[in-house]
């Protein structure tokens, strides 16, 4: 940030706030009722950490339990402000219209999307509380930068509570293509959110130009591109101001990542994971929240075909699917588990022998130390969804890939393989074409090849962390807020 760190100029609130769904932290209840905090670090909480304390910062976002009011409070430096959320909130604004409404939608309608009224207007009660509160949290002339689709209409009433504010927002998934967008009845509301701020981040340049024509079609805002900038970023008029759009490709702490695979508790615990899934040739690797984005009915039914068929032998290969509980009251995600399960143990009758099934499938959190060891264990990654706005597991891999070997399967429709292009690319709606991929990077290329192609995902992924985005979004929002 351009900013210097220090007291913030009026004395009081803080110079830099991040306004997110959720705060670093979660509130947990325990049986007996008492409350306590548990850290919940994630990618954006390290790449924003340094920046935070630096600049007296703060953090606004719910704190993870109904009807929860805590005071605000400082952990590890950063000042913690919490918005509190009903039940009925949390049933409205987040499972309903969060993610049963813009998340499929979002996800180029890969299931289809639901339209209620009422999930539209406690989405919009609940934005107006967040950017309530960033406004009562932020010093005078403070950056604060809003986070995803959750709080898309923050950064207009926010501006409108505090226009001393320079406002930052990105998009953590996809933007959709227009003709999708015009399906919500309130697009138009949902634009002028977003164009509240003064530099609008996404993924990828298909989405910062989606958003542009949108801005465009809506509103009559007309835009122009940069042609000098490194983020293909563009300029819209809105009013008497501009609005900067760019791609910023989000990443990890891949130097952290690396380190830690390199350590030898994870290399011992690594080799300890291949000895109890019976020491397969091939072990094979997915790592996924439960979400029907993620594609993973579509690599169990690849798998499967390709043992029917006999081109992977059972005996010799093993797949392990790690899927993290999610949205688990949606009932979508219910009707997704329960087939994932069944196709997994349909695979095990048919291939797996007594005390050797061909699928280990763990349905539940993995710490991180531990997910870093299965990582160093697998061979082949399987990352297959059919709509991903990044995906960050495809990049963890490929950083703990320390020894240069391991393969990368890659669906083309997550943003990584914009970057990750010497991974096996596959359409996932192709079956045949993941079938070939996962052959390619299990059994047929070279293990010359397979190192080759390693070699250069791991120059990307270590050349490009997550602290460069960080610094490159905020470069762009300080040129922004200067020009």
């Amino acid at each position: 940030m351009g900013r210097d760190a220090g007291t913030s100029s009026s004395g009081v609130g803080a110079d830099f706030v991040v306004v997110a769904n959720r705060l670093p932290v979660d509130l947990v209840r325990t049986a007996d009722g008492t409350e306590q905090w548990k850290a919940s670090p994630g990618g954006l909480v390290t790449a924003l950490e340094s920046i935070l304390k630096a600049n007296h910062g703060a953090w606004v976002g719910w704190p993870g339990v109904p009807d929860a009011v805590p005071e605000p409070f400082d952990s590890d430096g950063i000042r913690l402000h919490s918005v509190p959320l009903s039940a009925h909130d949390v049933e409205l604004y987040y499972e309903g219209f969060s993610n049963a409404t813009l998340w499929p939608l979002f996800h180029d309608v890969v299931v289809p999307p639901e339209y209620h009224r009422e999930w539209w207007n406690s989405y919009r009660d609940v934005n107006e509380r967040f950017a309530e509160a960033t406004a009562a949290a932020a010093a005078h002339g403070a950056t604060v930068w809003v986070q995803d689709y959750q709080l898309l209409l923050v950064p207009r009433l926010l501006r409108e509570l505090r226009p001393d504010l320079t406002i930052g927002f990105f998009l953590h998934i996809p933007f959709p293509p227009v003709e999708l967008f015009m399906q919500l009845p309130w697009r138009t509301e949902l634009v002028e959110g977003m164009l509240g701020a003064d530099l609008v981040g996404f993924h990828l340049p298909g989405g910062a130009d989606n958003f542009r024509i949108l801005a465009n079609k809506l509103r009559g805002h007309p835009s122009v591109r940069l042609t000098s900038s490194k983020t293909k970023a563009a300029e819209i008029r809105v009013d008497d101001r501009m609005v900067r759009v760019g791609a910023f490709p989000i990443s990890i702490d891949s130097t952290a990542v690396d380190s830690l695979a390199r350590s030898r508790e994870t290399l011992a615990r690594a080799a300890r994971l291949r000895d109890e899934l019976g020491s397969p040739r091939v072990l094979m690797l997915g790592v996924d929240r439960l979400d029907y984005t993620k594609g993973i009915d579509v690599r169990l039914r690849a798998l499967e075909e390709l043992f029917e068929e006999g081109r992977l032998d059972p005996a010799e290969v093993t797949f392990l699917q790690l899927a993290t509980p999610s949205r688990e009251r949606v009932e979508q995600y219910q009707i997704m588990r329960s087939r994932i399960e069944e196709s997994v143990g349909r695979i095990n009758g048919m291939f797996g022998e007594i005390g050797q099934p061909v699928v280990t499938y763990i349905h539940r959190p993995v710490p991180k130390s531990e997910l870093t060891a299965f990582y160093a264990a697998a061979d082949v990654m399987l990352v297959t969804p059919v709509r991903d706005g990044m995906n960050l597991v495809a990049k963890e891999y490929v950083a703990t890939c320390t020894d240069g070997a391991g393969a990368l399967v890659l669906s083309e429709f997550a943003g990584a393989a914009n970057e990750l292009r010497q991974a096996y690319l596959c359409n996932p709606h192709d079956l045949e074409g993941v079938k070939d991929a996962i052959m390619a990077a299990a059994v047929e290329d070279l293990p010359e090849e397979r190192r080759r192609r390693m070699r250069a995902l791991r120059r990307q992924v270590l050349g490009n962390d997550v602290h460069a985005w960080a610094r490159r979004f905020f470069d762009t929002l300080d040129a922004t807020s200067d020009s």
